[in-house]
């Protein structure tokens, strides 16, 4: 609890980052519920509303690794600032759409916000340890991704299906601009050594490529940041499996219709709110990695129960439970998880290394999503999902294994 007070009454810079997070944060799940709705009601078609989950994908698996390049160049508050602008101005041509035959103006704005966002999110995570003290980090990062899940709550359905496309695009980009005046109220200069670059374009080619090899190689170097790497990329195919299969497992295996999955889908924010309130008081007497590892087996368990329990109970009530309660061990992971990878890097390497992970999660739900619409009903809907929950939980197991990897005096610093 004292950490809580000290991070949000005294910490002014954290408090400006969490601020332009939780309102940017908004905007976007209004925009993303309204296009994923107007898309659908201008086309009819399905395929048509896949292309935007493809146009958010694809630079995330293509730029995010070589962004974290540019994050660890460049002043990661500088880095926030200008692609909160860039964000709001690219949203501009949507206003733009009116029918069909302008769909495709909508898939290059989602196209360049997400180029933009593989620069924002590791300069947001490289940032957060210079706004904090070290014993302060698994609150710092408790509260920054409990801002997810109340932005879900507010802005999910917000103006989704009335005012039309002008609108949206409007209060998203409001919510940009909002969120970069926060961060511009951001006090924090970075210390850094100026590295003077000579030689032409050839040159900087050069040094942009033997940086990002260099970048990899961190990543691979040792076994703790192979393992947070392994632990990505088996979860993050669980997680494209749960975000194909999970409506019509709603549909088929609990016999709900859309408000149903809509509410029960929400419901998992309300526990994240809960179990992000209670990491923040508590997280930080507790190692990150144990952490990170028994809340991941939590996590697991309480999603393999969601799954079976069809098989011998019929009802949507237990749906309800096992998504507010897997929110609270999922609050604790993320932020074990967080405060583990910050500190096994230094200042000057996070970018790259938070890039490249998000790169190979990003890959790895596109792989679960391909998997999952390949073998959903030949394999079944409730056999694809078990391997979500069975990748959280036996990867939990494996870092409980680890945990002499992950907690010397660098890593984990307890209070």
């Amino acid at each position: 609890m004292k950490n809580l007070w000290e991070v949000l009454a005294r910490r002014r810079d954290y408090r400006l980052v969490l601020g332009a997070g939780l309102v940017s944060l908004t905007g976007d799940w209004i925009l993303r519920i309204g296009l994923a709705f107007h898309v659908y009601a201008l086309t009819g078609s399905t395929l048509a509303s896949g292309g935007l989950l493809l146009a958010s994908f694809l630079p995330l698996v293509l730029l995010g690794s070589l962004a974290g390049v540019f994050v660890d160049r460049w002043d990661r508050r500088r880095t926030m600032v200008i692609t909160n602008l860039l964000h709001a101005l690219v949203l501009l041509p949507l206003l733009l759409v009116r029918d069909g035959d302008t769909l495709w103006v909508i898939y290059l704005v989602i196209l360049a916000q997400s180029c933009l966002q593989q620069f924002f999110r590791p300069a947001e995570q490289s940032l957060i340890p210079a706004l904090v003290d070290a014993p302060q980090l698994v609150t710092a990062n408790s509260l920054n991704s409990q801002a997810n899940d109340i932005s879900r709550l507010v802005g999910a359905g917000v103006l989704a299906a009335a005012g039309g496309l002008p609108l949206l695009a409007l209060v998203d980009a409001a919510t940009y601009l909002i969120a970069m005046a926060f961060l511009l109220g951001v006090r924090h200069r970075p210390e850094r050594v100026k590295v003077e670059r000579v030689g032409g374009v050839r040159v900087a080619v050069r040094g942009i490529k033997g940086e990002w090899v260099e970048g990899i190689r961190i990543c691979l170097s040792g076994p703790a940041l192979r393992l947070v790497f392994v632990f990505g990329l088996v979860t993050g195919v669980g997680e494209g499996v749960m975000s194909t299969l999970f409506a019509p497992f709603v549909s088929a295996e609990l016999g709900g219709d859309g408000t149903a999955y809509g509410l029960i889908t929400s419901s998992q924010a309300v526990g994240g709110i809960a179990g992000g309130l209670i990491a923040a008081a508590v997280g930080s007497r507790f190692s990150a990695a144990k952490l990170w590892g028994f809340e991941a087996v939590a996590f697991g368990l309480i999603d393999l129960a969601l799954f079976l329990y069809p098989l011998f109970w019929k009802g949507l009530a237990p749906a309800f439970v096992c998504m507010v309660a897997v929110g609270v061990p999922g609050a604790f992971m993320i932020a074990g998880l967080m405060t583990v990878i910050q500190r096994l890097t230094d200042d000057a390497s996070r970018g790259r290394v938070f890039g490249a992970l998000f790169a190979t999660e990003g890959l790895a739900v596109l792989v679960g999503i391909v998997a999952a619409g390949a073998l959903g009903d030949v394999v079944g809907i409730i056999p694809m999902l078990v391997v979500q929950g069975l990748g959280f939980s036996v990867g939990g197991v494996v870092v409980l294994s680890r945990l002499a990897l992950l907690t010397p005096a660098r890593v984990d610093q307890l209070v």
